[in-house]
């Protein structure tokens, strides 16, 4: 059952501060994917005290680098079900995971950190891989 909108709502807030475009249902991620060319970073939010204490700090500080993904979209596990589920169908190969990020380019899973790979871990040995990533891929 999802958290009261009062409690999420900050968590959502610091993706979309972040430079984020938040996806709440199915239909406006599929549109969002559909339309996006180039490389999409796709961020799995959820409410979980890695995400608050290690996953959304290491975005935002891989997010200061000079290299970007052409886009980016957040979907909250937990809260927004269709609209996760619909974002983790593109997600081939990869199980559920929250959090979790991928950048995909042209469609492709490229690059992927799922929770066991972000848990114990501090946000910014996360930031170096996420800039590693753009480096390579955008």
């Amino acid at each position: 059952m999802p958290y009261p909108e009062m409690m999420v709502a900050p968590m959502r807030a610091d993706m979309v501060r972040m430079g984020f475009q938040e996806l709440r249902d199915a239909e406006q991620v599929e549109q969002a994917m559909d339309a996006m060319e180039g490389t999409v970073l796709v961020a799995v939010n959820s409410i979980c005290g890695c995400a608050a204490g290690i996953f959304r700090p290491a975005v935002a500080m891989a997010l200061q680098g000079d290299t970007q993904p052409d886009h980016m979209v957040t979907v909250f596990a937990g809260q927004d079900m269709d609209a996760t589920a619909s974002a983790r169908r593109h997600l081939i190969g990869y199980p559920p995971s929250s959090p979790s990020i991928a950048l995909l380019k042209n469609g492709d899973v490229v690059f992927m950190l799922e929770r066991f790979q972000i848990e114990g871990r501090s946000a910014p040995a996360i930031a170096q891989d996420l800039q590693s990533a753009f480096a390579e891929h955008c």
